[in-house]
């Protein structure tokens, strides 16, 4: 078999087309049915068991672990899902492909997803040119969608085909007498074999042709088949290149679980391949050696992930640390999540709304996080850095805009139960506090906004604007991390509140004068008009965030009415 060049070159544009359909996939996702699908794959993955058995079902559905591994790493990458659920939903999927391959054997049919991509892209062109954000956002995971299956499928049909051309490997009937150095060695071709053709399907095709032409025995293509299960984790791996820190660690979950699978598996190889024999020979009766092999390599298979899946069920709580610990958070990391309120059933409504509290003060945090941003952005010299940093923002204004929606209708939820008086109350107060909370990031944005365009017009202020510029930012901090204190003073917060007005009152006083002087700056032409219209935005942006801070500090320290 010749494989050129130019094949190469298809299989590296096809790995490209996988890796852009992944991204664009996600975000659509993440931009029209986040809220919705968030709740409706919570309620599916609300413990492991669930988790498990909702991925078992997607999978038996679409027929391919690899798709369905992918599109957990994409919901994962969207914050749709998090980690842990994640996990289960992985493992599910494990199982799920073992159905697939007995539908294949008994019925012979298979789904061919990538053939619907191209009918599809003919519904998501309309949806992409729509004046409306939210048909745009479907036609987005129309496209991702097909462009992703596209890549999946060219990439299979670019990879070198082992299947048709099994006699490249009859150079392996070498290594079939090495006792269980033999079986270590097939597991890693069977792994290398997967990673190539990127289809376990493949994998075991050539297996069983192996097999029936008598290369190797039953053993060592059970060894192969668990290399398989190993080598189909690449493609989530894949998938998670150009994801978030979470992502990549659902994509290395769904690695380890097989990995863990296939030395448990060695470790009991005989008593294994010895137990799959007598099952098969007991339960199918007489058969021809071709078919004993394959059903006794299905059985295998399928032994393999449902047993490896009530092993580790009960572990991924320590699962979803040890990915944490082999891919840690980057600082350039950042995506959307919920610390303390999940989309289960709700608990009860005074501790439904502690864990709103918490969440609230989480939210401060991330927009403090933004304003840190926001002064490293002013001091950043370099254009290329001050763009990145500007991305930053932009996402964490976006992942502000999701905590509002997501924390609101938590609360609103909370607030259909039945609830006193005082409870009520309370979530009304949340409810405007998340709303200020909300606009301070746009705030942090807005600055942003400003200081990118002085920085792609090479603006340069005066040292007196930088002097007073850095004053402000220095007030607009204390207010800020002043906000935090009166969070968590409890009941005791008059006097807390007392210097969040004072701060507030120093901005309004400060702001006040630099609008004065500027006219006068600017009639002396001190700086041009250019500058003076940059400064002032920055500074009246500062001044309307000590507003929103403010805001959040009344909003706190209301105190209900009791019952």
């Amino acid at each position: 078999m010749e494989y050129s060049f130019f094949d190469l070159l298809k299989l590296l544009g096809s790995l490209a087309l996988f890796l852009y359909g992944m991204k664009i996939m996600s975000e659509g996702l993440q931009k029209f049915a986040g809220n919705k699908l968030r709740s409706i794959l919570a309620a599916m993955t609300t413990n492991r068991v669930a988790g498990m058995l909702t991925g078992i079902l997607i999978t038996a559905l679409i027929q391919s672990s690899s798709a369905t591994t992918v599109m957990v790493v994409s919901f994962v990458n969207a914050g749709l899902l998090t980690l842990k659920q994640s996990i289960s939903v992985i493992m599910g999927a494990n199982i799920g492909t073992t159905v697939t391959a007995w539908i294949i054997s008994v019925f012979g049919f298979k789904v061919d997803i990538a053939g619907f991509a191209i009918p599809l892209l003919a519904f998501g062109i309309p949806l992409m040119f729509s004046q409306k954000n939210s048909r745009k956002s479907i036609g987005e995971f129309i496209f991702g969608f097909s462009f992703l299956f596209m890549g999946l499928s060219f990439l299979q049909s670019n990879a070198p085909d082992l299947s048709k051309n099994p006699e490249m490997l009859a150079f392996v009937q070498g290594w079939t007498d090495m006792g269980f150095g033999s079986v270590i060695i097939f597991v890693l071709v069977g792994t290398v074999i997967t990673m190539i053709v990127q289809a376990s399907a493949a994998t075991m095709a050539v297996t069983l042709i192996m097999c029936a032409n008598g290369w190797i025995n039953f053993e060592l293509g059970a060894a192969l088949a668990m290399g398989q299960n190993i080598g189909t984790t690449i493609t989530a791996n894949l998938a998670a290149l150009t994801a978030n820190a979470q992502a990549r660690r659902a994509a290395m979950a769904h690695l380890l679980f097989n990995v863990f699978g296939v030395v448990v598996f060695l470790i009991f190889f005989n008593p294994a391949i010895a137990g799959v024999k007598w099952l098969v020979a007991n339960t199918m009766g007489t058969m021809d050696a071709g078919t004993q092999v394959a059903f006794e390599l299905s059985t295998f298979h399928t032994l393999f992930n449902v047993i490896n899946t009530f092993l580790l069920i009960w572990f991924v709580d320590l699962m979803e640390k040890a990915v944490s610990l082999i891919i840690p958070k980057k600082e350039t990391d950042e995506e959307f999540h919920l610390k303390f309120i999940s989309g289960g059933i709700l608990s009860t409504s005074e501790l439904s709304i502690l864990q709103a509290k918490k969440e609230i003060f989480a939210f401060v945090d991330r927009t403090k996080k933004m304003f840190v941003q926001v002064q490293k952005l002013y001091d950043e010299k370099n254009e290329s850095e001050a763009v990145k940093i500007y991305s930053k923002i932009e996402k964490y204004e976006s992942i502000c805009d999701r905590l509002e929606v997501e924390i609101a209708n938590y609360l609103n939820k909370v607030a259909e139960g039945r609830l006193s008086d005082h409870g009520k109350q309370e979530i009304h107060k949340l409810l405007r506090e998340i709303s200020e909370i909300e606009s301070i990031g746009d705030s942090c944005f807005n600055m942003s906004r400003t200081l990118l365009r002085k920085a792609e017009k090479k603006v340069v202020f005066t040292d007196e604007v930088d002097k007073n510029i850095r004053t402000m930012m220095d007030l607009v901090k204390q207010s800020i991390e002043q906000l935090d204190v009166v969070l968590h003073s409890n009941d005791n917060f008059v006097p807390e509140v007392d210097k969040s007005n004072n701060i507030e009152n120093e901005i309004n006083n400060f702001r006040a004068a630099l609008k004065k002087h500027n006219i006068v700056s600017l009639n002396e032409k001190a700086y041009t008009y250019e500058v003076g219209v940059m400064y002032m935005d920055f500074i009246m942006e500062c001044e309307k965030m000590g507003d929103y801070i403010i805001n959040v500090v009344e909003a706190h320290c209301e105190v209900p009415k009791a019952n």
